[in-house]
């Protein structure tokens, strides 16, 4: 039976009605701006909650005379103002904790540079905590922000710290790591090892003996297999504390993108539905299953499995790695060093990767391929025309690029035919960009990185990310990063003016449009009646200030289902 639009918008509000009753909110905001993000982007006056869900927004005089009751909680925003809680689609929540909770963490966003004396200064105290039959576990190195430029360590360089206890080192970028001989010997990794599939690289010398430098995950799996596993204690504590962490930027909604890369797919899902089952997250998470990590035909988990708190939605692989780690997989090479003829590698053949994906998308599971490079991102794109063949809506799959750094005009055309939607690196831009535009890539591919302003002039949606531990958690950062596209170092200069776009857009890609890349924009990402009450109450409007200043503004509350999860 078809209804008339009309009609249907009747039924919709007679069931509203059914479901919320007026004159009983639990909790009226007003008295600060209120974005709403909503199709009109309008800012409104006051929003009531009443059992988690926004029942009415409008303005101060109407909500409050319809909704308010004597048990009604009032919150005065006295100035400040309130949004739709940050969706963050891209994180690895668990091996943050581990790199960051119980590791060492020597990332370094900030100006000067580290130097490998310096490094090296940090971990020999560090040394000092590592227990008998230990590891010296460190994450957070980088060659491309490391004084000189692209100076990296050795087995040698980690021998001088420590010659007994194993050391392993990840880089910033997460797919490059770098051992001293304990941590080979151990690891039965000796000149004569060949490389594991899948990408990985025992990187040796000219004289094929090895420097301590391993490329992409395949390759640190005989090291993680010998290092202690951390007590399920320290581990749920870890967690616990980086969701908390996360919370506190605003963030309600988070999507773990690497369910299974550490512990195997079904243990590490088994961790968050058991932080779940206590209530021990303050935010919502989506999961995607580590694609390397699955076994043909492996159905334990079903895709959507879970609840509107914990839910796995779709399956991650790996395509190419690092743009500034100098392995994403490019179609021209290199342009550092000076005549280098290197471009990178491809993980996978083309009809390899697209055999592993192609059951899990008949599944039904959304399918994300991380593709730093444009050979990676052709790649990728073919393999999603040949997923989608046949398909009349294919942007309903909502296929995911994670990164989408190096790229052409036609890779973004070809991906809005395809309903895809990416999600960027912001960070590049900013920390990496003065890297990228006068050594690694050169001027004219690096002005074109995280194309967000080809997307939004084609209509279609783009999500911005930390890929922590790659880079930190901070929405407010990436709305900064996003419309001013400023690079980090000294003397400082916008990166692809063109690819820039409005504080309102920015803003849309870590609300509405994020909650639409990962399954959940009918629940969150907008403050509309009927939708969850997933709120951030921020210090100024970030729609009202210079965007150099949006990155500044201090996240002052974040409530999930209308309740406080985090203060600052």
């Amino acid at each position: 039976m078809k209804f008339a639009p009309k009609l249907i918008s009747v039924l919709l509000m007679a069931q509203c009605a059914v479901t919320f009753a007026k004159g009983n909110a639990d909790t009226i905001f007003y008295g600060g701006p209120i974005v709403t993000v909503n199709a009109k982007n309008e800012e409104v006056q006051a929003l009531a909650v009443q059992g988690g869900k926004i029942v009415a927004v409008g303005t101060k005089a109407d909500v409050t005379k319809e909704w308010q009751s004597g048990s009604t909680k009032v919150i005065d925003l006295q100035g400040q103002t309130l949004m739709p809680g940050f969706v963050e689609p891209h994180v690895h929540i668990l091996v943050t904790s581990v790199f960051e909770g119980l590791g060492l963490n020597l990332s370094n966003f900030t100006l000067p540079y580290d130097t490998i004396q310096s490094l090296s200064q940090k971990m020999k105290v560090a040394l000092k905590d590592v227990p008998p039959g230990g590891w010296l576990i460190g994450f957070g190195v980088d060659p491309s922000r490391t004084s000189p430029f692209m100076a990296e360590l050795t087995a040698s360089d980690l021998d001088k710290i420590s010659k007994d206890v194993p050391i392993f080192v990840v880089n910033q970028s997460g797919h490059i790591a770098y051992v001293n001989h304990k941590a080979m010997e151990l690891a039965g990794i000796t000149d004569s090892s060949p490389n594991p599939p899948s990408g990985g690289i025992y990187v040796k010398d000219k004289q094929g003996r090895l420097t301590g430098k391993l490329v992409e995950p395949p390759s640190y799996l005989p090291f993680m297999a010998k290092m202690p596993n951390p007590t399920e204690a320290q581990l749920f504590g870890a967690i616990e504390a980086t969701l908390k962490k996360i919370a506190s930027t605003g963030v309600t909604t988070a999507s773990e993108m690497s369910v299974g890369g550490n512990f195997g797919v079904d243990k590490e899902a088994a961790i968050y539905k058991a932080i779940f089952a206590k209530k021990a997250s303050p935010i919502r998470v989506r999961g995607y299953l580590w694609g390397q990590a699955l076994p043909a035909g492996y159905n334990n988990i079903k895709p959507n499995e879970g609840d509107d708190h914990l839910r796995f939605i779709g399956v991650k692989y790996i395509s190419d790695g690092s743009t500034q780690g100098l392995t994403a997989a490019l179609n021209a090479p290199y342009s550092y060093p000076k005549g280098s003829k290197w471009s990178g590698a491809l993980d996978y053949q083309d009809a390899e990767i697209y055999k592993l994906a192609k059951p899990f998308f008949d599944q039904g599971w959304q399918i994300s391929t991380h593709a730093n490079g444009d050979k990676a991102i052709d790649q990728t794109l073919n393999n999603y025309s040949k997923l989608l063949a046949g398909n009349p809506n294919p942007g309903e799959r909502r296929l995911r690029i994670e990164h989408f750094t190096v790229n052409t005009e036609d890779q973004v055309k070809k991906a809005v035919s395809l309903g895809v939607v990416p999600s960027f690196t912001i960070g590049h831009i900013d920390y990496w960009g003065s890297a990228f535009d006068q050594h690694i890539i050169g001027s004219e591919r690096a002005k074109r990185i995280d194309p967000a302003g080809d997307f939004k002039r084609l209509g279609a949606r783009f999500t911005l990310h930390s890929d922590t531990p790659v880079s930190n958690v901070g929405p407010l950062n990436y709305i900064t990063e996003e419309v001013t596209r400023l690079w980090q170092l000294p003397p400082r200069k916008v990166l692809g003016p063109t690819q820039a776009v409005s504080v309102d857009d920015a803003i849309r890609a870590i609300t509405i449009d994020a909650a639409y890349q990962v399954f959940a924009d009918n629940i969150v990402g907008s403050l509309e009646v009927g939708k969850q009450a997933d709120l951030v109450i921020l210090e100024k409007n970030p729609r009202k200030i210079s965007p150099d200043k949006i990155r500044n503004i201090k996240v002052k509350e974040t409530w999930i289902d209308g309740k406080q999860v985090s203060q600052n």
